[in-house]
């Protein structure tokens, strides 16, 4: 999940969902079984899954999930026509296949034969009615600016199951636009989200309460296999303290987001599993390479050099992570892994300040409670930057408006980011028209690449470009990537079936129809 939408943490909501025996109830497991790539599965029970949700003003409309828990119930009821695997390239899902023209303007998807929970099939202009709707101009829909890319005027359908999709310019990776967050496929004629959604996903509408909790039933028509389970049921406990709790005291059998604390409490003691999706979350600090100081390349050098990285890891996250090397989606599809691993040189650091005119700097940090470690990182760097001369002046801000502030003010800012294609990280906030540029990081010679690498149809060569644009980053970019948090998940002892390599966001993150009861 993008970094700037990760939910705080409140206690209301969990006690009035789990209220009444229906909702405390584990539904009774059937005796059939199947293999599952040698693993013997159990089909039947409900599963009650805790996640920290948005109150009263939560709904099911797919195309306005936001949150963990919107895109659980979301990924429970619809499909994608495609959807990012563990390394974060694109994995077909209701696309059955895709093929672009030579020049990657023009692409022709063929639809899987799937079909709706009230029996119509998926088509065409369910595709089409669903992007026209995520991109309209009225309203605010998150997956709006990954569509962009495409002219909806000039796509069309070429048959029930056949779509062409026509670019406003050649786009190599039109996949990752397929698998966009939000970008949900819903039937031509849908309206009433909240009282009778109908998806095509793997489980089937029961009920819905805003704040409270959310059940499904089996679909057991669904296009790659019935699920397991018989119901699922999303409920929402926003304190990290009543997951935890609930868990323990068997009120449910899944907790979403725990803290390191929790983990290393609970780890291998037989009480509970603990589930650790590595590399989730990028932890970085931000640096305006627009204004001073850092319009300096020496400066942020220098910053890259002060940082003790596995001391933040550890300090900050707990040990709950590996560190970083200044660049996004470590392990992810075209990452530069040939770069060397930076290491603290705190001499270096020093000369280049020198030469900088910045002997003594004196810097502010932006920081806020907003993140898990946030606050700790920024007390970890300005004590690692003292040593090298440097003095920083740790600012806290609010948990509402940080997200927003601190893509303009200050020049130096605890950030964060959920797993995304390195491609996407790059349009996002890389670019000099990116919405989303904390960092201010703005050359034509950069955007050129940019669009060199996505006007290349062959992978490898696309690669290059990419390896390319990351080396220039690592040498003087504004992010300064020190780790890679844990994202870290509770369950019953008697849960099976849960991704243990799928970071958050994710294909196989919260594939409930895959998992079962034991």
């Amino acid at each position: 999940m993008h970094d700037e939408r990760f939910p705080g943490l409140r206690r209301r909501g969990f006690l009035a969902a789990t209220t009444g025996a229906a909702a405390l109830a584990v539904v009774g497991c059937g005796s059939s079984t199947d293999d599952n790539g040698g693993r013997t599965t159990k089909r039947g029970g409900r599963l009650r899954a805790a996640f920290a949700g948005g109150g009263a003003s939560e709904t099911l409309d797919p195309h306005r999930a936001n949150l963990f828990a919107d895109v659980a119930r979301a990924k429970a009821l619809y499909d994608k026509l495609a959807d990012y695997g563990a390394d974060l390239s694109a994995r077909p899902r209701l696309a059955e296949k895709w093929e672009p023209n030579k020049t990657l303007d023009r692409w022709q998807v063929t639809l899987r034969r799937a079909t709706f929970h009230n029996g119509k099939p998926v088509t065409a202009a369910d595709v089409l009615h669903s992007y026209g709707r995520i991109a309209d101009p009225a309203q605010a829909f998150r997956a709006k600016a990954s569509l962009e890319p495409i002219d909806l005027d000039a796509s069309r359908a070429t048959g029930e199951r056949g779509i062409e999709f026509v670019l406003k310019r050649p786009t190599a990776e039109l996949p990752n636009i397929l698998a966009a967050f939000g970008a949900y496929i819903v039937p031509e004629d849908a309206s009433d989200f909240d009282r009778r959604p109908i998806g095509s996903g793997p489980f089937r509408f029961v009920s819905f309460a805003p704040g409270r909790s959310a059940v499904f039933r089996r679909y057991e028509d669904y296009w790659e296999g019935a699920p397991h389970l018989d119901e699922l049921e999303i409920v929402v406990a926003n304190e990290e303290s009543a997951r935890v709790n609930a868990l323990l005291g068997g009120q449910v059998e899944y907790a979403h987001e725990l803290n390191p604390t929790t983990a290393r409490a609970h780890e291998g003691k037989g009480q509970i599993g603990i589930v650790r999706l590595r590399g989730s979350a990028m932890q970085a600090f931000c640096m305006k390479t627009d204004r001073a100081p850092f319009d300096d390349p020496r400066v942020r050098e220098a910053f890259f050099l002060i940082a003790d990285r596995q001391e933040l890891v550890d300090g900050a996250l707990s040990g709950a992570g590996e560190i970083g090397n200044d660049l996004f989606g470590k392990g992810y599809q075209y990452y530069a892994d040939s770069l060397p691993q930076r290491e603290q040189d705190l001499d270096r650091a020093k000369s280049l300040l020198e030469r900088a005119g910045a002997e003594r700097l004196k810097v502010t940090l932006d920081t806020s409670a907003v993140a898990a470690g946030f606050t700790e990182a920024a007390g970890i760097l300005r004590d690692q930057a003292a040593k090298a001369g440097v003095t920083i002046d740790v600012r806290m801000g609010s948990k509402d408006s940080y997200w927003s502030d601190i893509l303009d003010s200050g020049s130096l800012c605890c950030y964060r980011s959920g797993a995304m294609p390195i491609e996407a990280h790059i349009s996002q906030r890389l670019l000099t028209d990116s919405t989303t540029n904390a960092t201010h990081w703005r050359h034509k010679d950069f955007d050129e690449l940019y669009q060199q690498a996505q006007s290349t149809r062959d992978r490898g060569e696309r690669a290059a470009v990419y390896e390319r644009m990351q080396r220039r980053l690592y040498a003087e970019g504004g992010f300064l990537i020190w780790g890679f948090a844990d994202w870290i998940l509770g369950t019953a002892r008697n849960v099976r079936g849960v991704d243990e390599k799928a970071p958050a966001n994710t294909l196989d993150w919260a594939r409930f129809d895959r998992v079962w009861l034991a």
